[in-house]
């Protein structure tokens, strides 16, 4: 956008073309879950810096950033959103090499292609058994999914009965953090699809054909996917502000970055406080309305115009379980919600396909929904017979 009749204008900086749907990317064919940033960017005016943020220098008020060419530039700016994200904390253990993770584009693509490389393999013990480290959202996730893509993986070879996913988590219990309403639902799911568990152990080493547990339990796999542990982006680290256990920035309640004046943090760079008290999640349940706050804050800074408070709708959650479900929970608490059956799945569906993406060629509706009082696509299902209304991510 531009200031009309001065020389303020928005600016982009970001190392890809395209916005990843980052959210979808334990699904198979992830390659297909991008918006190209320029039919985001070109209706509204947006220009776009195609290189890597690398240093944040907020006392000159300067960001450098490396283009793919490896040429080093300054962009400057009078107001910064650091929305740079998170990423996954890859463990340093033997055979690391031959770890996976959906945690980029890059990585679900990686994990793709080489599921579909599997059926070229001799057959030998593990060629379609999956190890999924982290029984947390992603992990479950991953791991329910990945018992049909492993299935049609197999099938061109009649494999589809060695087709097996140990689920490892160093908790004593799934989904330690999905609450206590969810997790006989998910333990349900996870049984229906054979999903085996082995809780309270946790990765050492693997070599591309097998992985050690903890417990010396050495299990024949040739796929392993690493969901374990999240971390802000590292650049947080040179902004001068205090920083959560996560490495996410401390942040007021419209989303500037304390004591340091000119920048604000959105997504899952900013220790956002939500409602009761809560601070928010790394999700896209509160990385939507993130992005456009801080957004429409620092622009309304620009101009001298009053800022607007953090809002987030009432949290909840929907988790998918291939083709087992899905499970959704309401509140900080998690309580399941209440609605017909394959409700969440078909929440889920919405969410994935519909609400998370941007609208494209749209000047209109992008600036509409960019608006940090407007809350996103709601679900096609009639609710009033669920009695809730569901927050507008629920991711």
């Amino acid at each position: 956008m531009r200031d009309h009749g001065s020389s303020r204008t928005v600016a982009l900086l970001a190392p890809n073309d395209a916005l990843t749907i980052r959210p979808r990317l334990y699904e198979a064919d992830p390659a297909a879950y991008s918006v190209p940033f320029d039919r985001v960017l070109d209706p509204i005016g947006v220009r776009r810096i195609a290189a890597t943020a690398t240093a944040v220098d907020t006392t000159r008020r300067r960001v450098t950033a490396t283009a793919a060419d490896g040429t080093t530039t300054e962009v400057g700016y009078e107001r910064l959103v650091l929305a740079t994200g998170s990423q996954v904390i890859r463990p340093e253990l033997p055979g690391a090499e031959h770890l996976h993770d959906i945690d980029t584009m890059a990585g679900a693509v990686a994990l793709e292609e080489h599921l579909g490389a599997l059926r070229t393999r001799p057959a030998a013990p593990g060629r379609f058994t999956a190890v999924v480290v982290g029984a947390g959202f992603t992990g479950l996730e991953i791991a329910t999914e990945l018992v049909d893509r492993l299935r049609t993986a197999a099938a061109p070879v009649s494999a589809a009965h060695e087709v097996e996913v140990v689920l490892v988590e160093r908790a004593a219990l799934v989904g330690p953090e999905l609450g206590d309403a969810a997790r006989p639902v998910i333990e349900d799911a996870l049984d229906l699809l054979s999903v085996r568990r082995r809780l309270g152990v946790t990765l050492e080493s693997l070599d591309g054909s097998s992985a050690l547990l903890s417990d010396g339990t050495r299990i024949p796999a040739h796929t392993v996917v690493w969901t374990a542990g999240m971390q802000a982006s590292p650049l947080t680290a040179q902004i001068p502000a205090g920083r959560d256990r996560l490495g996410r920035l401390a942040v007021d309640a419209c989303l500037r970055v304390s004591g340091v004046p000119r920048v604000y943090a959105a997504g899952d760079t900013a220790a956002a406080p939500a409602e009761d008290g809560h601070t928010v999640m790394q999700s896209c349940q509160h990385a939507v309305p993130l992005g456009k706050t801080a957004g429409h804050n620092a622009a309304a800074d620009l101009l001298g115009l009053p800022p607007t408070p953090f809002a987030p709708d009432p949290y909840s959650t929907c988790l998918d379980l291939g083709s087992a479900g899905a499970v959704s929970t309401v509140g900080w608490d998690r309580a399941l919600r209440e609605a017909p059956r394959g409700f969440a799945k078909t929440l889920k569906r919405d969410i994935n396909r519909n609400w998370i993406y941007p609208p494209v060629d749209d000047s209109e509706e992008l600036l509409r929904q960019a608006d940090p009082g407007v809350s996103q696509r709601r679900p096609v299902l009639d609710l009033a017979t669920t009695g809730d209304r569901p927050s507008h991510q629920g991711i």
